[in-house]
Formats: structure tokens, sequence, C-alpha cells
């Protein structure tokens, strides 16, 4: 389990996979100097809401990984998560697709769970 940290006062865990791969997508977007809302929805510890923050290229952010090993990047998964990250409602945590094709497949599922 990672966890990701947000301007300093914002905290969440991800699974250590699905946060190397959101890595990817808010470095390749911060890179290019864009902006973009990032959904997630909240651990039932803290009231089973969702929180959205801006992410922007002079905002702060860490993530700090706890295991090890490096895990391995899925391409179709960076495809499917900077597909709804360029979308206006923002990055939102998709399930990750096997290759690239279900990805081209599963694009209309994609774009319907952009209204949460």
């Amino acid at each position: 389990m990672g966890k990701l940290l947000y301007e300093s006062h914002i905290k969440v865990d991800f699974e250590d996979r699905l946060l190397a791969h959101l890595q990817v997508v808010i470095g390749a977007k911060m890179r290019r100097g864009e902006s973009f809302h990032f959904t997630w929805k909240d651990d039932l510890t803290i009231g089973d809401g969702r929180t959205t923050v801006w992410i922007h290229p002079q905002c702060s952010m860490v993530y700090k990984f706890y295991g090890s090993r490096r895990p391995e990047i899925n391409p179709a998964w960076i495809t499917a998560l900077m597909y709804v990250a360029n979308s206006p409602p923002g990055l939102h945590i998709v399930p990750e697709p096997d290759s690239r094709e279900q990805v081209a497949e599963r694009l209309p599922v994609l774009f319907s769970s952009l209204a949460f």
C-alpha cells in the first residue's frame, strides 16, 4: 500500500501498483503544463464519500511506495487513465484493462463512468 501526499495536507492510500500508474499519468500531464481534477473514492473510515483535488504543475506531490520493487507498468492502463484524465471531469481510477484493444472496446464504458 502506497501513499499519495498532495500539498502536504492531503494523504491518501493507494495500492503500490495503482500508485505507480497514477505517477506516470500525473507526471506526464504536469510535464506538459496541464492542470486537471483528480477524484477518488474515500475510504469508509473517513466517510465513504469522494475527494477531488486540482492538480497543477506548481503543486507539491509526494509518492510514497511501501514495496521495494517497482511495479510493472501496463501501457493499456496508462492509456485508459490518460483518457479519463483528459476528459472534462478529470482523472479518476478505472479498472486495469488487459490490453489496448480492451481499452478501445471499453471507451464507451469509460466515457459513461465520467459522470460520477
